[in-house]
């Protein structure tokens, strides 16, 4: 007798794997509070994890010389997907961990969308002078693999008056059209808008093949309004009228730059999110807050895990979580509007005590006892971009 004869498959446990890379400074901090939080969410809503912890950073690499190694790129292929703290330490010369591991793990794991939402949430501070909520709410998609951040170039004549120093962007069709397309399907799930946002003025090469593959893929989205801001002009209008965009698609350097431009405007670092996705399943998608280590106030439980969190909750949105991942978001938007501060002791709580506050929070909103966040949520539009 078939004993699974009739058995509703839905009801199977969801189980998922996940590695854990805490890094360097804060990363552990808010990596620790982001992990307390999924414990609430699995037990609220029934799925489980697996976690692989694994080391690297600053201190491991002056351990061990190791930075993306084949041996670590092998343990994190072996996971759904990756959650991460922060890289970056004094004792280790710029661009050593930036280029030997995020950048190469970027580029081996074809993390082609670094997708960042700017969203002023209720009773944040934001430094803009009459910003509201219902003005901020929009997405980057920052193209993650290519650009300026190769790693090409050369220096002849070194150490002489005569230096030649080279840097090379390369931009690829495959490359650029496949993070528009995604740019498409997640406009076409908000309000329809998708604007470009480059510099065709002077890149003319680059720039025109961006404005090419934003022409041709247009007509497969007719309901997706098209507009195009030079990237001066986007530092100019997006603080001053981010109503205007809904999802900006960009080129790996000007996307890094108006994304940090973005944070400080949804209230600072602290609560800005990242997403680093593989479209396509044959690796994992990284998933981080935008900040960086902070040496100088790791330990002091200054930082604030509001990113890490919602950083998580977009993890589990791309595993297809959604209900936890948007109630995840309600609960730091619910703790979010409690705290006197963003960071250090105006918060009102060490980073341990805020994680702690959401985890509570999250009970509550999946008890009904809080109200879920109105409006829409990256949360969601993830789901509807990933469908190809």
């Amino acid at each position: 007798m078939d004993m699974t004869s009739g058995m509703n498959l839905t009801t199977q446990p969801r189980h998922y794997r996940l590695a854990v890379v805490p890094g360097d400074g804060i990363g552990p901090e808010v990596t620790d509070c982001a992990l307390a939080v999924l414990d609430a969410a699995e037990g609220l809503f029934g799925f489980t994890t697996g976690r692989e912890h694994v080391a690297a950073g600053a201190k491991h690499y002056l351990a061990t010389g190791e930075l993306f190694s084949p041996g670590i790129a092998t343990r994190l292929r072996g996971n759904d997907a990756i959650l991460f703290g922060s890289m970056g330490d004094p004792s280790v010369a710029p661009g050593i961990l930036e280029r030997g591991f995020i950048l190469a793990m970027r580029q081996a794991f074809q993390q082609a969308v670094n997708l960042r939402p700017v969203r002023l949430y209720p009773g944040v501070k934001t430094p803009i002078a009459g910003l509201t909520p219902d003005r901020c709410d929009l997405v980057i998609v920052r193209e993650n693999t290519e650009g300026a951040y190769v790693g090409r170039g050369s220096t002849v004549h070194a150490g002489t008056p005569h230096a030649v120093a080279i840097q090379e962007s390369v931009n690829t069709r495959v490359g650029v059209e496949r993070v528009v397309d995604y740019a498409f399907r997640l406009a076409a799930s908000r309000r329809g808008k998708l604007t470009l946002c480059h510099k065709t003025n002077i890149l003319v090469e680059a720039g025109k093949m961006w404005q090419d593959t934003v022409n041709e893929l247009s007509a497969r989205y007719p309901d997706v309004e098209t507009d195009y801001v030079h990237v001066d002009a986007m530092c100019f209008h997006l603080p001053t009228a981010p109503e205007r965009f809904d999802v900006v698609v960009t080129d790996n350097l000007f996307g890094d730059i108006i994304t940090d431009l973005g944070a400080v405007i949804q209230g600072g670092l602290g609560v800005a999110a990242s997403a680093n996705i593989n479209l396509d399943g044959s690796a994992p998608s990284m998933f981080e807050a935008i900040h960086g280590s902070a040496p100088d106030i790791a330990g002091k439980g200054y930082a604030n895990p509001a990113g890490a969190i919602l950083s998580l909750a977009m993890c589990l949105a791309h595993l297809g979580e959604a209900e936890a991942a948007r109630s995840i978001e309600s609960a730091v938007v619910v703790v979010l509007g409690t705290m006197g501060g963003l960071s250090g002791p105006a918060m009102g709580g060490s980073t341990a005590q805020i994680g702690a506050h959401v985890a509570a929070a999250l009970a509550d909103v999946a008890a009904g006892r809080s109200a879920q966040l109105e409006g829409m949520s990256v949360m969601a539009g993830m789901q509807a971009a990933s469908v190809a």
